[in-house]
């Protein structure tokens, strides 16, 4: 059992709360039996980021969670059938950012927020 103050989390639009010493317990055995820090944060009603933060605190070691080759290449298809990023990060429960990259890395050209090409990557 780890010792240790409670941890103050503050769910977004919500009253901050605090996770117990039995709920941090629960929160890294979940994560370290493969629920996603984006299941751990709806299942204890705070943002990933802490869940993430919390884990951190408690010294668990992070899974990196990218995207394998077939996935890349999918999202490449979607990107350039019109999905956006976040809907593409969504569906494949990564963050848009992390679609971002992978497409760069690709050589996809990137679109503004209307669905343009942006400026000098017509």
């Amino acid at each position: 059992m780890v010792e240790g103050p409670e941890v103050q989390v503050t769910p977004v639009g919500a009253v901050s709360r605090q996770l117990d010493d039995d709920q941090v317990q629960q929160l890294i055995k979940s994560y370290e039996a493969g629920a996603t820090v984006y299941e751990l944060g709806d299942q204890f009603g705070i943002e990933r980021r802490t869940v993430s933060a919390v884990l951190h605190r408690q010294g668990v070691a992070m899974r990196r969670r990218g995207l394998t080759d077939e996935q890349i290449d999918d999202a490449v298809r979607l990107y350039s059938q019109g999905w956006s990023l976040a809907r593409i990060a969504a569906r494949m429960d990564v963050a848009a950012d992390t679609v971002r990259q992978r497409l760069h890395e690709r050589g996809v050209a990137m679109r503004d927020s209307h669905g343009q090409p942006r400026a000098g990557e017509a």
